[in-house]
Protein backbone atom coordinates (compact mmCIF):
# COMPACT_ATOMS: atom_id res chain seq x y z
CA UNK A 1 0.00 0.00 0.00
CA UNK A 2 1.52 3.50 -0.95
CA UNK A 3 0.40 6.56 1.05
CA UNK A 4 0.54 10.06 -0.01
CA UNK A 5 0.97 10.60 -3.39
CA UNK A 6 2.75 7.84 -4.94
CA UNK A 7 0.92 5.41 -7.35
CA UNK A 8 -0.05 1.63 -5.70
CA UNK A 9 2.77 -0.41 -6.34
CA UNK A 10 5.59 2.27 -6.15
CA UNK A 11 7.26 0.72 -3.07
CA UNK A 12 7.64 -2.86 -4.73
CA UNK A 13 8.37 -1.02 -8.25
CA UNK A 14 11.36 1.10 -6.43
CA UNK A 15 12.70 -2.03 -4.71
CA UNK A 16 12.51 -3.58 -8.00
CA UNK A 17 14.29 -0.90 -9.87
CA UNK A 18 17.02 -0.54 -7.03
CA UNK A 19 17.47 -4.19 -7.68
CA UNK A 20 18.06 -4.16 -11.44
CA UNK A 21 20.55 -0.86 -10.79
CA UNK A 22 22.53 -3.09 -8.33
CA UNK A 23 22.50 -6.41 -11.08
CA UNK A 24 23.56 -4.03 -14.04
CA UNK A 25 26.53 -2.73 -11.98
CA UNK A 26 27.74 -6.58 -10.99
CA UNK A 27 27.69 -7.35 -14.86
CA UNK A 28 29.33 -4.56 -16.03
CA UNK A 29 31.82 -5.01 -13.47
CA UNK A 30 32.52 -8.39 -14.22
CA UNK A 31 32.73 -8.02 -17.81
CA UNK A 32 36.11 -8.86 -19.15
CA UNK A 33 37.40 -7.48 -22.51
CA UNK A 34 39.88 -8.17 -24.72
CA UNK A 35 42.49 -11.82 -24.55
CA UNK A 36 43.54 -12.99 -21.29
CA UNK A 37 47.20 -12.13 -19.96
CA UNK A 38 49.83 -14.78 -19.33
CA UNK A 39 50.85 -12.61 -16.51
CA UNK A 40 49.05 -11.02 -13.55
CA UNK A 41 48.76 -7.04 -14.44
CA UNK A 42 49.07 -6.65 -10.87
CA UNK A 43 52.28 -8.91 -9.20
CA UNK A 44 53.25 -10.36 -12.47
CA UNK A 45 53.32 -13.44 -11.70
CA UNK A 46 52.04 -16.33 -14.09
CA UNK A 47 48.15 -17.00 -14.77
CA UNK A 48 47.93 -20.76 -15.24
CA UNK A 49 46.67 -21.75 -18.14
CA UNK A 50 43.74 -23.48 -16.62
CA UNK A 51 42.39 -20.05 -15.53
CA UNK A 52 43.00 -18.42 -18.80
CA UNK A 53 40.95 -20.95 -20.68
CA UNK A 54 37.90 -21.25 -17.97
CA UNK A 55 37.54 -17.46 -17.52
CA UNK A 56 38.49 -15.57 -21.13
CA UNK A 57 39.80 -11.99 -20.84
CA UNK A 58 41.50 -12.56 -17.57
CA UNK A 59 43.62 -9.95 -16.38
CA UNK A 60 44.37 -11.00 -12.62
CA UNK A 61 45.74 -14.03 -10.63
CA UNK A 62 43.62 -15.91 -8.72
CA UNK A 63 45.49 -14.59 -5.06
CA UNK A 64 45.23 -10.91 -6.45
CA UNK A 65 41.81 -11.67 -7.86
CA UNK A 66 40.32 -12.76 -4.11
CA UNK A 67 41.90 -9.65 -2.75
CA UNK A 68 39.76 -7.59 -5.36
CA UNK A 69 36.93 -8.90 -4.34
CA UNK A 70 37.31 -9.18 -0.51
CA UNK A 71 38.28 -5.05 -0.78
CA UNK A 72 34.74 -2.87 0.40
CA UNK A 73 32.92 -1.27 -2.13
CA UNK A 74 32.22 2.30 -2.35
CA UNK A 75 28.83 2.76 -3.35
CA UNK A 76 26.54 6.06 -2.51
CA UNK A 77 24.06 4.40 -0.45
CA UNK A 78 21.45 6.99 -1.15
CA UNK A 79 18.43 5.64 -3.26
CA UNK A 80 17.19 8.50 -5.40
CA UNK A 81 14.21 6.64 -6.51
CA UNK A 82 13.17 6.14 -2.85
CA UNK A 83 13.47 9.53 -1.73
CA UNK A 84 10.71 11.77 -1.03
CA UNK A 85 11.60 14.97 -3.28
CA UNK A 86 11.92 12.11 -6.02
CA UNK A 87 7.86 11.35 -5.48
CA UNK A 88 7.28 15.34 -5.60
CA UNK A 89 8.26 16.30 -8.69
Amino acid sequence: MAGGWAQDGAVNEQIEASIQDELQRMKQRRQLVGESLETCAECDEAIPEARRRAIPGVKLCIDCQGARDRRPVQRAGFNRRGSKDSQLK
